[in-house]
């Protein structure tokens, strides 16, 4: 991103407002990249104890906490600065859901009673879509 300063200090001190203003896309779309994959890591910790919590028919106060804090960090990771807009929108959660939970089963299945469940044994066995309403 240092690069992309310094070529949008030099577009505008060399008055080229139309590379500047490119550059300011790029630097708007590597922000907004970036919070969209701190969102997707918090997501697929909580889809692992949603799954867990599914399979073992059970929650403890760790798995508890970590959902609590994973949807608190996704709440504040997702609200732009304006705080009226949003990194994900309301009609983009299904598909990121989605494929969220394909990217969580392989970690929940080697925790799962110890590793009892292949990931593909775990997919059969896991109600997905109670998991992605309860997500």
């Amino acid at each position: 991103m240092t690069q992309e300063l310094w070529n949008l200090r030099k577009s505008i001190l060399d008055g080229r407002y139309d590379d500047a203003l490119v550059i300011l896309d790029e630097l708007e779309l590597m922000s907004r990249k970036g919070y969209i994959r701190n969102i997707r890591s918090f997501l697929i910790r909580l889809m692992i104890h949603l799954i867990k919590n599914q399979v073992e028919q059970r929650l403890n106060n760790s798995w508890a906490a970590s959902i609590e804090g994973s949807i608190l960090e996704i709440q504040d990771l997702n609200l732009q600065d304006n705080k009226t807009s949003h990194y994900v929108k309301q009609g983009d959660w299904e598909d990121l859901l989605d494929a969220v939970f394909y990217a969580a089963i392989k970690p929940a299945s080697s925790e799962i009673f110890d590793g009892l469940y292949t990931p593909k044994r775990l997919e059969a066995i896991v109600d997905k879509s109670q998991i992605m309403e309860v997500a």
